[in-house]
């Protein structure tokens, strides 16, 4: 397997798609697996803020100089802001996947009630699964 970075404190979807918790909110974005596959980002489409968006629905897209892919919700909730910055650099997901290059933030539909994001894959579940599509 490849050296991709997994950040061991988000949690991460079988879409290839990374969440991190921040209070009441989630902050979402494409892992570097990901990003990697895809190549040179040139094209990010993202919901407006407000939308309601439900788990495992896409919510937008992303497209590179090979393809163009659904962006799947990992979990239901309402869009509270997006990374604006993307629109006018959306190499930023390739430069900096889990920092500057993240997508949108949201609020759970149901905070209280953390179901959704305890079937998200964990650090090592997510290396597993990468190994398991790479063999």
């Amino acid at each position: 397997m490849a050296d991709f970075e997994i950040p061991e404190e988000l949690v991460y979807t079988r879409e290839d798609e990374w969440v991190r918790r921040e209070g009441d909110r989630v902050v979402i974005g494409v892992t570097d697996f990901a990003q990697s596959q895809l190549g040179d980002i040139v094209f990010v489409e993202l919901p407006a803020v407000g939308t309601a968006i439900e788990s495992g629905v896409p919510f937008g897209t992303i497209e590179s100089v090979k393809a163009v892919s659904d962006l799947f919700a990992p979990i239901s909730g309402e869009v509270l802001s997006i990374n604006e910055a993307l629109e006018e650099q959306p190499e930023l997901v390739n430069e900096a996947c889990y920092g500057d290059g993240w997508l949108f933030a949201l609020r759970p539909t149901n905070p209280t009630n953390p179901a959704e994001l305890e079937s998200l894959l964990d650090a090592n579940g997510y290396r597993a699964f990468i190994s398991e599509r790479e063999s």
